[in-house]
């Protein structure tokens, strides 16, 4: 355990696979602001509308049950699943998850709990997919180790934290035709599936400007002790600037502006403002001598990055996590024919009396006519089960319900880096005066005349 402690230490956020967070073969912080963005050679064959052959019983193995647990816990209730092995560092973890597991009536699962036992999981030839839910500077080596292995791989979000770490998930996918999707779970959410369909059936005519969060005030968290490896976000934040995590409300807004699927990033602008946050909560609640005090963080209170595409769209994405706020994803859409909002309060206006907001009695009619066909066929077990309300749910049984039938997956893994390269660009542009830096094009052109997403055809949801 020890040694993988270590691993974790000596990799957080220093660049995992590919390249480094400080950017190698930069000897500054300016050039590596200014680091150009390079397309690698294609390695194998692309994996838009990638199909696998339908596999009846998913094995799944699960590696980091501190969240993980609670998939364990919704993928018991889904047909068709078998949990095959479970993995965390901590002991009691695996134990408790274990007892989950047999009280819901399943075979136990083999359990797994030392320093590389995450490659032994992958190694075994009777799992079909692995779900990885460890912390972020472990996403992307378990998930190629994954993929080389022949497995699936369902990654945490964001599923990577530099653009070359995004490239090698792009890569290894390809070239070993296996799926790699992040889990991002707030794509599932009943308002961001309602308001998909509504755009996708034109009721929001063209969508030219979206704006999405993570807005979540956790500075509680950010000293987490209990287990020796509960400060990684912490540290991280003494590390870098930028959006580390812009994917919760991305995710929603890019699948609904056709992002990789007929359109796609282009190149970004990020500002952030000064660190306040962190060390005024650190003096208050620790004391001014206090080791967390003196703590030198990096990470901007406020984050606000603007992304323009190819096709001339616009998204603003913001991001904090250290002011005392409510939480807020916002999720905005402002269409030529209609707008809506999420946050404070989901809200719709439409053309032709878009100067206020539909009535109680409208709204309602609109959310049931337009409710997507997961949340129909679904929605009522999610809740029941839950997990962020029932999107977890719905995420899950989605991406078995893909893998037994053959079909493609909602999120790709080109969505996966399109979505998670936001981290170090984002802290790119930052760290050279707000100066616009390029998005890579993950897919290598094909956004083109890229189908659009399975959850958005409606046809093909339960093909």
């Amino acid at each position: 355990m020890d040694n993988r402690r270590e691993f974790i230490k000596k990799t957080m956020f220093g660049g995992i696979i590919l390249g480094t967070f400080g950017f190698p073969g930069c000897s500054s912080k300016n050039e590596a602001a200014k680091k150009q963005n390079v397309t690698p050679e294609r390695k194998g064959k692309s994996v838009l509308g990638f199909r696998c052959e339908p596999i009846p019983t998913v094995r799944i193995g699960v590696i980091g049950l501190r969240r993980g647990g609670a998939a364990v816990n919704r993928l018991t209730k889904i047909e068709g699943t078998q949990i095959v092995a479970i993995d965390d560092i901590i002991p009691d973890r695996v134990a408790e998850i274990q007892k989950g597991i047999k009280a819901a009536g399943r075979p136990a699962a083999a359990e797994y709990f030392k320093e590389d036992d995450w490659k032994k999981i992958c190694e075994r030839d009777d799992i079909d997919l692995i779900y990885n839910a460890t912390p972020w500077e472990l996403h992307v080596p378990i998930a190629l180790y994954a993929m080389e292995h022949g497995k699936h791989v369902a990654i945490e979000v964001p599923a990577a934290l530099t653009v070359d770490d995004c490239w090698a998930l792009v890569d290894t996918a390809e070239k070993t035709q296996r799926h790699c999707m992040m889990l991002e779970n707030c794509c599932y959410d009943f308002f961001e599936l309602t308001t998909l369909n509504m755009a996708r059936k034109g009721l929001l005519g063209d969508i030219l400007h979206g704006e999405c969060a993570y807005i979540h005030d956790l500075r509680t968290q950010i000293h987490e002790k209990e287990f020796p490896t509960d400060n990684w976000r912490t540290d991280h934040y003494t590390r870098h600037t930028g959006n580390p995590y812009p994917t919760h409300g991305l995710g929603p807004v890019a699948q609904t502006m056709g992002i990789n699927r007929g359109d796609r990033f282009d190149y970004l602008t990020s500002m952030s403002t000064d660190q306040v946050g962190l060390s005024l909560y650190a003096n208050e609640y620790y004391g001014k001598d206090s080791s967390e005090a003196k703590i030198n963080y990096k990470l901007g209170d406020m984050n606000c990055t603007m992304v323009r595409t190819v096709n001339g769209k616009t998204i603003l994405i913001e991001h904090n996590v250290t002011s005392p706020c409510p939480y807020d994803r916002i999720h905005k859409l402002y269409g030529t024919k209609g707008f809506v909002v999420k946050y404070p309060e989901e809200k719709i206006a439409l053309e032709p009396d878009a100067h206020e907001f539909l009535k109680p009695e409208a709204f309602n009619k609109l959310m049931e006519e337009y409710r997507h066909p997961l949340a129909r066929h679904i929605g009522d077990v999610a809740k029941k089960v839950g997990g962020h309300g029932g999107m977890d749910y719905i995420m899950d049984w989605r991406l078995i319900y893909c893998l037994r039938n053959g079909l493609p997956l909602d999120q790709d893994v080109y969505d996966a880096a399109t979505w998670s390269c936001i981290v170090e660009l984002s802290e790119r542009s930052v760290l050279n005066r707000s100066n616009s830096v390029d998005v890579p094009d993950f897919t290598r052109g094909e956004w083109k005349t890229a189908a659009p997403w399975p959850v958005i055809d409606m046809k093909s949801v339960f093909s």
